[in-house]
């Protein structure tokens, strides 16, 4: 059950005013996608006005709809969904009816955009493969998402964002020295495979302005864990180093971790010479510290690590987080209080960039919104609509899009195009 108390205390979503028409308007998505990586995705391009249709199986849906926290006055857009969603229209068929596929393909064949994140073989048994839509219509973006791409001994594996997490080495950078590694507990490489295949999509759609001709697009789950291995990657290759899992102290810069306050834990970043010189400098007030010969060097100072952190420690315990937090800012050393997420989501900074609203649901009234960090001063992001019921625009597509009258409708309903 939603908490519909505290999300009725949200500010209520602000859009910001453009000064031109949405930089996607006229960009018509067919989304086949489902859970998080092919849906944000899909969803960003819809934040910033095009017409995203996703199409997905009557009754039940995305699979995605039913993760928790579901309202049973909503049962099918529990809150992963409605994140994952926002900006779209949904358009229920059956796939494997013929007339449900006539439909799809008639919405293909005038699209700019496709998008699917299916398990490998599954347009193919559509009859809707790459070629065979592209073929339908040469203009078309065809984006697929996948775990180890279409093609290659791996193609046929499942995979999820954990299991690339494992399978890239990203998990064994994560945790404390003394036990296995673990995983992030936010999905980032869906996450962050969404971003790719967002901004494939857009330079494809840049390609087909050159050259008025579409393409297929791959961005795959473990491609982009590798790169997610960050720069500890190419220090591997270039010298053979093996990363460690060190908990929240960096490798390469010191001090950096967590370090408890009187009353709140804070995470510090010396990233260079200067900020560990004004930390000590202007707020410990020991420059003796500061300027150590030894010590203000950055490769001393990791030999260095346990003496400076008991430094630390000691001096952070004598006062509060309340104390700290301005002398951190006014001496500009890199901070932050270390917070759960309800902390994170009420706090001062997320509110001042208006980044947690609520915005209306034909049901629930009000249901909870995460601003876009894409902003835009001229075209900015559309104001946002919620995730749709299952089906909750067939109609309006079928009519205002495909332009099908009662007739060809009933006949596709009769056909077993829209389920039973």
């Amino acid at each position: 059950m939603f908490d519909q108390e505290r999300i009725d205390a949200l500010p209520i979503h602000r859009s910001a005013t453009p000064s031109a028409e949405p930089v996607l308007a006229g960009l018509r998505v067919v989304d086949f996608t489902h859970f998080v990586a092919g849906p944000l995705a899909t969803m960003t391009l819809g934040d910033f006005g095009a017409d995203v249709i996703k199409i997905e199986a009557p009754v039940k849906g995305d699979d995605f709809r039913h993760y928790p926290t579901v309202d049973p006055e909503i049962p099918a857009q529990g809150g992963p969904y409605l994140w994952t969603n926002r900006n779209k229209k949904s358009l229920a068929l059956d796939m494997k009816s013929a007339a449900g596929l006539e439909i799809a393909k008639e919405l293909i064949a005038d699209a700019d955009v496709l998008v699917e994140n299916f398990s490998s073989g599954v347009m193919d048994r559509f009859g809707l493969d790459h070629a065979t839509c592209l073929q339908l219509n040469p203009r078309l973006i065809y984006c697929s998402v996948s775990a180890y791409g279409r093609e290659g001994a791996y193609a046929d594996r499942l995979g999820f964002d954990p299991i690339v997490q494992a399978e890239s080495g990203f998990i064994s950078m994560n945790g404390y020295e003394d036990r296995q590694g673990v995983r992030t507990g936010a999905a980032i490489m869906d996450t962050a495979t969404a971003m790719s295949a967002t901004n494939a999509i857009l330079l494809a759609l840049l390609a087909r302005a050159k050259d008025g001709k579409g393409q297929r697009i791959e961005v795959a789950l473990y491609d982009t864990a590798i790169l997610m291995t960050g720069f500890g990657a190419m220090q591997h290759l270039t010298t053979g180093h093996e990363p460690r899992r060190n908990g929240n102290v960096s490798p390469d810069t010191c001090p950096s971790g967590v370090f408890m306050t009187a009353d709140k834990p804070v995470y510090i970043n010396c990233g260079n010479d200067k900020i560990f010189q004004r930390l000590f400098e202007q707020v410990f007030e020991r420059p003796d510290i500061a300027h150590d010969p030894v010590l203000s060097l950055r490769a001393e100072r990791l030999k260095h690590r346990e003496e400076i952190f008991k430094i630390m420690d000691e001096a952070f315990a004598q006062h509060p987080w309340s104390y700290w937090a301005p002398r951190l800012r006014a001496a500009s050393v890199p901070h932050g209080q270390v917070k759960t997420l309800s902390e994170a989501l009420a706090s001062d900074e997320s509110r001042s960039r208006g980044l947690v609203t609520r915005i209306a649901h034909p049901v629930k009234g009000w249901v909870p919104n995460i601003e876009t960090p894409l902003r835009l001063t001229r075209t900015p992001a559309v104001p946002p609509q919620a995730a749709p019921a299952v089906g909750q625009h067939s109609e309006q597509v079928l009519r205002e899009t495909l332009h099908y009258d009662d007739a060809r409708i009933a006949s596709l309903r009769a056909a077993g195009a829209f389920g039973q």
